[in-house]
């Protein structure tokens, strides 16, 4: 007897006559009306990223040799602006600094909004990648600096012109509205709400969802990574400026030591975490720049930090910002210096990203469909920050899920016992894999547009 082939989907069991009939249940995918030639809208989607990838690999290579920091994306900006009215949408350019709204009507339906970030980082490429970034520009405090795309927004940015065009060419078989936002300014935290401020929500089309997607320097390509719920972490910036009275190294005893503050400060805000924050509630602050001084034998009259503050409650967030302040006035107060200056930089804040739980299931199971359940992978809470997460604030939901793109033998090879670890986001030697991960990119995109627009 020959093997039973079952076409995919689920099983269902059918007693008939006290006969057991195997027969076939519709897959999600599988779900989706055939069109007149009989072919399948995951076929149909299918049919347009092998036809668009050669050209969308040539567009990644192009960005990624060509990025610029926060603000500064002006040429970005254009040619995410120049793809959208190629394509018929309605394109606003310089809303919120520089950020490109697109709009395109398609009958009656839901309004569904798809973000791309174009932002790259102040970071010098050490890939050795042919298409590797060799541009240099000075940052906003007039410092030069190298420029590279770490964090993966020029694979973003090729997903989203990509799921853009598939949207398009398959115009008969989605009704409601496109809003494609190209954002600027991701990486410092204030993109998403210069948008919002400039009036995003009312003079666009509200969205009833928003979705994105983020490279994942950690996962194989050809997988992707979701959590439901919470997500990312709040982030703050802090600067703090340590006061002293400067004077010779020699004769510190006619000072204030403001570095000696300074360390002292630094130790004593690890305790706002370990015994000041419940251990079930997730907690990071972080020093990530000190600086004071010019000479050896010169003590100065000020030191400055900068720290990172990450939390997932806004009753943490709001305690570990007021202790911050009371440890470094109460450190200065016993070494009889001068007070101290703490802000709270409220324009880099970055709330919590919460994913739509109803959205993620319905995406979920979407992708575990079309790429198979093995591939769709639950990742628990992290301690970065999305400012994606200002988008769902005002009621709307939204998901943001994880692009693998890294080579699987690396991924393996990393998993050994004294493997290679692979590098991280923001790393000058991260790059994904081009042209799998634009092929999974653009066909879990559109397929998630599609199954909250499909007719």
């Amino acid at each position: 007897m020959s093997a039973l082939r079952i076409p995919t989907g689920r099983l269902l069991v059918l007693a008939v006559f006290g006969w057991v009939v195997l027969t076939a249940m519709p897959s999600a995918g599988d779900e989706k009306p055939a069109d007149s030639t009989g072919k399948t809208l995951l076929a149909e989607v299918d049919e347009r990223v092998e036809k668009e990838a050669p050209d969308l690999e040539k567009l990644y290579k192009q960005l990624h040799t060509n990025p610029e920091l926060s603000l500064q994306e002006v040429r970005t900006a254009a040619r995410m602006a120049d793809e959208l009215t190629k394509l018929g949408f309605e394109v606003t350019t310089k809303f919120g600094a520089t950020g490109v709204v697109g709009v395109l009507k398609n009958g009656k339906g839901p309004t569904v909004l798809v973000r791309t970030d174009m932002d790259a980082l102040p970071v010098t490429e050490r890939t050795g990648l042919a298409y590797a970034s060799k541009v240099r520009t000075r940052n906003k405090d007039g410092i030069e600096v190298g420029v590279m795309h770490a964090c993966g927004h020029d694979m973003h940015m090729t997903c989203w012109v990509g799921t853009a065009r598939t949207l398009v060419a398959l115009k008969d078989r989605w009704k409601g509205t496109l809003v494609f936002i190209g954002q600027p300014a991701e990486e410092i935290g204030t993109g998403a709400r210069l948008m919002l401020e400039a009036g995003l929500y009312k003079k666009f089309p509200k969205p009833d969802y928003c979705i994105a997607l983020h490279c994942d320097a950690q996962r194989e390509h050809g997988t992707v990574g979701f959590t439901e719920g919470l997500a990312m972490a709040n982030v703050d910036s802090v600067d703090i400026t340590v006061k002293g009275k400067g004077g010779h190294g020699a004769t510190p005893h006619l000072t204030v030591d403001p570095i000696v503050l300074a360390a002292r400060i630094v130790i004593d805000l690890q305790t706002l975490v370990s015994r000041e924050t419940s251990p079930l509630d997730p907690a990071v602050v972080t020093v990530g720049s000190i600086h004071g001084g010019t000479k050896h034998n010169i003590i100065p009259d000020e030191v400055k930090l900068q720290l990172t503050v990450r939390s997932t409650k806004d009753k943490v967030r709001k305690n570990l910002l007021a202790g911050i302040k009371r440890i470094a006035e109460g450190c200065a107060k016993t070494a009889g210096a001068p007070e101290p200056t703490v802000k709270v930089d409220e324009s880099e804040f970055t709330p919590a990203l919460y994913n739509d739980p109803a959205l993620t299931k319905k995406t979920v199971a979407l992708f575990k469909e079309i790429l198979g359940a093995d591939r769709v992978k639950e990742r628990p809470t992290i301690m970065g920050g999305e400012d994606f997460s200002r988008y769902g604030r005002a009621g709307v939901p939204v998901f943001l899920f994880w692009l693998g793109t890294i080579d699987p033998q690396r991924v393996a090879d990393a998993a050994k016992d004294g493997g290679k670890p692979l590098p991280s986001m923001h790393s000058d030697q991260y790059y994904p894999v081009p042209a799998p991960v634009v092929r999974t990119g653009v066909r879990t995109m559109s397929m998630a547009v599609l199954n909250l627009l499909g007719k």
